[in-house]
């Protein structure tokens, strides 16, 4: 596998940085195998979906953040499940837990956000699952955007579980508007789903325009990686990008 680079302050003050999008399914596979995957992983953030929403949910992302020499940056229950987990280099602004119009019937979703400063950058970051319902999904993909472009920052992140694959409305709406990180530098695998036997690619990183994409895919054969511990992980392959967010002029 092509040698992925590694996070780095450069002396201008723009930043290279490790992004992971994982659905770990309410920590209800193998937990030891996730945080050994997020550890080789080496991110600096972590955007989180299906986390643990019910009782002690606190503590369990907190272990699980501890796990991975990371800490809890946003969201969980109170964002109905996407959350952000952050290495020490990241300093936060403000976070924001952000619950969506409920579907009568549906599963109440939600985004978690947080602005923060990286180097010499300040950056945006939306945590998103969206909606199994096609046309909730689409709506809820509006939504996304408005937050981003409301954030007031030179660059922004979304990334997570989109429920469908590139040929989608709600994708194609994400991808027009942002960068979508594969199709601008694809690394490693394309497929996220099902873990055990990916056939489609519902797992997605995307960038706000001046973002550097120097790679991103799913991590399979990433040294520490191995393909035992991403089938048990959780029911999701991973999505790691390297960014590079350049220094404001």
């Amino acid at each position: 596998m092509e040698q992925l680079p590694k996070s780095r302050t450069e002396p201008d003050g723009s930043a290279v940085i490790r992004v992971l999008s994982y659905n770990i399914r309410s920590l209800r596979d193998d937990e030891e195998a996730l945080a050994r995957v997020i550890r080789a992983c080496e991110p600096d953030l972590v955007f989180v979906q299906e986390a643990p929403r019910f009782f002690r949910w606190r503590k369990h992302a907190a272990r699980l953040a501890a796990k991975c020499d990371l800490v809890v940056l946003g969201g969980g229950a109170t964002a109905a499940g996407p959350l952000l987990l952050c290495s020490l280099r990241v300093f936060a602004e403000r976070t924001q837990d952000v619950l969506l119009p409920r579907t009568a019937g549906l599963h109440r979703r939600g985004f978690a956000t947080a602005v923060v400063r990286i180097g010499g950058v300040r950056v945006g970051l939306v945590s998103a699952h969206l909606s199994l319902d096609r046309t909730e999904r689409l709506a809820q993909a509006g939504m996304l955007l408005d937050r981003v472009a409301g954030m007031e920052v030179p660059y922004a992140i979304a990334a997570g579980d989109v429920n469908e694959t590139p040929g989608g409305a709600a994708f194609g709406r994400l991808a027009e508007a942002l960068q979508d990180c594969w199709t601008r530098s694809p690394w490693g695998g394309e497929h996220t789903f099902p873990a055990s036997a990916p056939d489609r690619r519902i797992d997605a990183v995307f960038a706000s325009a001046g973002v550097e994409v120097l790679a991103c895919g799913v991590p399979a054969g990433l040294a520490g990686v191995s393909s035992t511990d991403l089938r048990s992980a959780t029911d999701h392959l991973p999505v790691l990008a390297t960014l590079r967010l350049p220094a404001a002029p």
